[in-house]
């Protein structure tokens, strides 16, 4: 953080220009999992996600957003939200968005509940959403990130299939 609190940050661009050949991801062994569409979802309850998976990682820019323009992002038809429960409970959500199709799909937001990071179920849960998002046959699945993000989620990305193409610098402002 600078002296004027407001961050210098990189933000990455990543895209995957061709569906993976590797079969469907297993999910770790010993967990009831349950992946579900969340369609037009409370914003209350979109916005518990989006807190709670993103709260330690400085995602603010949905929380800035009036209710009306989030309603039109996140109920959006061509937006779509998919919870991740284990045994029942929230585990992690991604929100892929194919508003771009048949030029891209974007992995627009991704992550898991703190509780549940570590634990394997990232790569499995990313995995999954890659194969999601390829579903549509786009012609590139784009996802961004950023130094702000969790440490492990740029490596995970290129992991999976991801490649860096672009990075930006911003001045970023923490204040929701």
């Amino acid at each position: 953080m600078r002296p004027d609190g407001l961050f210098d940050v990189t933000v990455t661009f990543l895209e995957m220009a061709a569906r993976p050949s590797r079969s469907l991801p297993h999910p770790p062994q010993g967990r009831r999992l349950t992946l579900i569409r969340a369609e037009q979802p409370p914003l209350h309850f979109y916005r518990y996600l989006y807190d709670t998976v993103g709260r330690d990682w400085y995602w603010i820019e949905r929380k800035r957003l009036s209710d009306t323009a989030l309603a039109e992002i996140v109920r959006h038809p061509e937006v779509h939200i998919y919870l991740l429960l284990s045994a029942g409970v929230p585990a992690g959500f991604v929100e892929i968005d194919y508003r771009r199709l048949p030029e891209q799909t974007a992995i627009a937001y991704f992550g898991l509940v703190p509780e549940f990071q570590g634990g394997g179920l990232g790569r499995y849960f990313l995995e999954w959403s890659i194969d999601a998002a390829w579903s549509r046959g786009p012609a590139k699945v784009i996802l961004n990130t950023c130094d702000l993000d969790h440490p492990g989620a740029l490596p995970l990305y290129q992991k999976c299939g991801f490649v860096p193409v672009s990075q930006k610098r911003i001045v970023f402002d923490p204040v929701p």
